[in-house]
């Protein structure tokens, strides 16, 4: 999973393909309880693009997208958001790969 390290990257690599942004910290508790799972989930749907975005290095990009809670996800293809997962709640792996099934994208 790829750590977006400005706006400007993460605004370039959503243009390509479908991808899935997983927005984080390191000092959030229930971003380290999925922590783990996240290669498992990674590797489950290679068909789309995991970008890690750390919410307090990218503070901005997270108001602009109205984050709030931590851990959530949000789904782009081509540039366009196709779907988010977003709340202060903490996520199981189930609840993760319902949201992804919900996009509904065919495996390449």
């Amino acid at each position: 999973m790829e750590n977006m390290k400005s706006i400007e990257q993460f605004k370039e690599t959503i243009k390509q393909d479908v991808t899935i942004a997983v927005f984080s910290a390191d000092w959030c508790p229930d971003c380290v309880v999925i922590k783990p799972i996240l290669p498992e989930i990674e590797e489950e749907y290679s068909n789309y693009q995991f970008v890690y975005v750390d919410r307090d290095e990218l503070i901005e990009l997270c108001q602009e997208l109205d984050i709030f809670g931590i851990p959530s996800f949000l789904a782009f293809k081509d540039g366009e958001e196709i779907g988010r997962y977003v709340n202060k709640e903490r996520k199981t792996k189930e609840q993760i790969v319902a949201f992804l099934e919900e996009l509904n994208i065919p495996s390449k």
